[in-house]
């Protein structure tokens, strides 16, 4: 047993019993290289990758390999879940050097941390024009070795580049008008008409994109934006991406169909289509959106949800296909045998026709990934669920895929939110307990005592990493729904520590951001980048949630910040609208406001609470909302000095410095938050 046994990343535990001598990511690791005289190997990963697994099995396992790259290497294996800071770095290097990326990633650097080659898989032995994995160990020892100078000399060339990437500054403005509009047009040419989504295959879920569609539509009343977020809603719920028995996404589809996923389904894509859905609802009544978003929130809480409260990472693409073979989506794919095994010869009939599943398959070996075909025969409401009943349950008796127990910071803060406002939306007060509780355990577990948060945790337990800046904006943004749904001012509270640090660690001049702060480990390069990926970028996340703490204090010193920080968008919106969804979502609550409401009335008064739903289902964007009792001194500036209406609990709308009247009438409320309302 190496020296991962006593990580707490699952990753890191997954290679504890290889014969590689592992060391985690640490000085110490570094200073041994130095002592040796040898290149470090460095391997980066995450517990749900599928080519993770299989370069493990094939190289990691193997004992001569690895007497090989003991000899010769200091061999580091990192999570970059856990350490996504480390990550950017080295992709960012990976991208340069390759024009491609991603994981498993594999980088040799010196003893300094300088890279000076890169890869991703390796396979055993030579393939598809591919070196094997001990030809390219062997390639760089004889080059460490004979020609060191050389290596000497492209790292450091490597790193110069890194460092001269640097973000000099943002800019004074946020996108406006003109950039909202360029980016829109850009998605439309991306837009895939036929299928829904953005470009082709591999397609990946649009969370973000969606986000600024919605808001752009609700403010602008563009058609257009609304279509591409109902097609593609429609076409991912309908498709094999998603779970049509137990709810949540896959992290992607092979295909531009959506038909065969990427079976890993991870955290921080349900919580985020969560909401996506969720907002379609609210802003087009879908029964669709409501559906999924409810399903997708059940899927978190039931599949993902921790005894301490918090959320799980990931479910593994990988299980135990009945006959002790190791595949991936074993455990959701069926054949018609399969579906005749759990319903009977009739009612598998019914199940095939109704989920699209066929002698030939869709999937591997004659087996179907689970879809709702639009053109299958239509199925009494009855009848379906009791099939979708069944095979959960058939499937429940399956050996079910790992589960990623490392708890992150970030994505706990984006279930946060999605939970909060299903649960506020749907009626589903369940929900706003479960984000509670994971609220919860992100102050009391990733908090340390001077307010700083940290990145994982595991069965309680807090981990090694320091917070990135994607964990701030993210966690301060959950505590920002959880307080707009519960009124508690707890919540409003530690978002704003969270935000003050992020304004006094993480930002540079002129507005722009990094994603570690200025007292963490120094990397060869401080990472920042405002673009976003499968989640929303450190800086994105901030801004939003700078923005919508500037609307619930009137602080300017917020408001710049975050104006300031958008101002790098203006250039990229035309350009790369895809990689900018959060932070053009941000952009669009910039140019209506935000709307700021307060509902003030005795909590328990039903008349309250219909005010306070009616807010919380506004579509404008980015709005913010603030309920809580009147009288007395308000925790909350934007509850200061608003009293009841005629003894009545009533609501207050502003916009900028200008406010409307005030109302006890939820139509009037509504009409005063329609987005051709200036709040006058």
């Amino acid at each position: 047993m190496n020296r991962l046994a006593r990580a707490t990343s699952p990753y890191l535990l997954q290679h504890a019993d290889n014969p590689v001598d592992w060391w985690p990511w640490s000085p110490e690791a570094f200073e041994e290289a130095r002592r040796r005289d040898v290149p470090v190997f460095l391997s980066v990963g995450y517990a749900a990758c599928h080519w993770c697994h299989v370069m493990a099995h094939e190289s990691f396992e193997d004992e001569e390999l690895a007497r090989y790259l003991n000899e010769r290497f200091v061999a580091v294996k990192v999570d970059r879940e856990e350490r996504p800071d480390v990550d950017a770095v080295y992709m960012e290097a990976v991208q340069a050097a390759t024009g491609q990326g991603g994981w498993p990633m594999t980088v040799f650097l010196t003893p300094e941390g300088r890279p000076f080659y890169f890869g991703t898989y390796f396979p055993p032995a030579p393939r598809h024009g591919m070196p094997s994995f001990r030809q390219v160990l062997e390639g760089v020892e004889a080059a460490w070795r004979d020609r060191r100078g050389e290596v000497a000399d492209v790292a450091s060339r490597i790193t110069d580049d890194l460092a001269s990437r640097a973000i000099s500054g943002a800019g004074a403005q946020p996108p406006g008008e003109e950039e909202a509009g360029a980016a829109l047009l850009g998605l439309t040419r991306e837009f895939d008409a036929r299928y829904g989504g953005f470009g082709g295959a591999p397609k990946f879920p649009p969370p973000m994109v969606l986000e600024f569609l919605l808001r752009h539509h609700a403010r602008t009343g563009s058609q257009g934006a609304l279509q591409m977020v109902e097609a593609t809603c429609e076409a991912m719920a309908r498709g094999g991406i998603y779970d049509q028995l137990g709810g949540g996404f896959a992290r992607y589809s092979v295909d531009a169909e959506w038909t065969v996923p990427h079976f890993e389904k991870m955290l921080y894509d349900n919580a985020q289509l969560c909401r996506v859905y969720a907002h379609l609802w609210r802003a087009t009544g879908s029964e669709l959106g409501r559906r999924v978003a409810l399903e997708t929130a059940d899927f978190l809480v039931r599949e993902l949800g921790t005894t301490q409260g918090g959320f799980a990472s990931a479910l593994d693409a990988d299980s135990e296909d009945g006959e002790g073979r190791h595949r991936e989506g074993a455990y959701y794919v069926w054949t018609p045998a399969q579906l005749a095994e759990a319903l009977g010869d009739e009612d598998a009939e019914a199940a095939a026709e109704r989920y699209g599943v066929t002698a030939e398959g869709t999937f591997e070996e004659g087996a179907s990934v689970l879809q709702l075909p639009d053109d299958a025969p239509p199925l009494d409401a009855g009848r379906a669920d009791s099939l979708r009943a069944r095979l959960l349950a058939a499937r429940s008796a399956r050996p079910r895929p790992a589960r990623d127990e490392k708890v992150v910071a970030a994505w706990n803060g984006l279930a946060v939110a999605a939970l909060a406002e299903a649960g506020a939306y749907f009626e589903r007060p369940d929900l706003v307990r479960a984000a509670e509780r994971a609220a919860r355990l992100v102050a009391e577990v990733h908090t340390d005592a001077r307010g700083r948060l940290v990145r994982t945790s595991r069965d309680g337990e807090a981990g090694a990493s320091a917070g990135v800046l994607e964990d701030y904006g993210d966690v301060a943004e959950g505590y920002l729904v959880l307080y707009a749904v519960t009124g508690d001012a707890g919540w409003w509270e530690r978002a704003g520590s969270l935000l003050e640090t992020v304004l006094t660690r993480f930002g540079g001049e002129e507005g722009t951001l990094f994603d570690t702060a200025d007292d963490a480990e120094a990397l060869i390069r401080r990472p920042q980048d405002p673009t976003d990926g499968a989640t929303p970028s450190g800086w994105n996340a901030a801004a939003a949630a700078l923005l919508s703490y500037a609307a619930y204090t009137g602080s300017e010193r917020h408001r710049n910040a975050a104006e300031q920080a958008l101002g790098i968008l203006r250039p990229l919106a035309a350009r790369a609208p895809r990689f900018l969804g959060w932070g053009l979502s941000a952009a669009e609550a910039v140019l209506d406001g935000p709307r700021e409401v307060a509902v003030v009335g005795p909590h328990d008064a039903s008349a309250t609470a219909r005010l306070h739903r009616t807010a919380l289902l506004t579509t404008a964007p980015g709005a913010v909302v603030a309920a809580g009792e009147p009288g007395g001194e308000a925790a909350v500036p934007l509850l200061a000095d608003r009293p009841l209406l005629d003894g009545q609990p009533a609501a207050y709308v502003c916009r900028g410095f200008v406010c409307a009247r005030p109302t006890t009438d939820t139509e009037e409320l509504v009409q005063q938050l329609e987005p051709s309302v200036d709040g006058a």
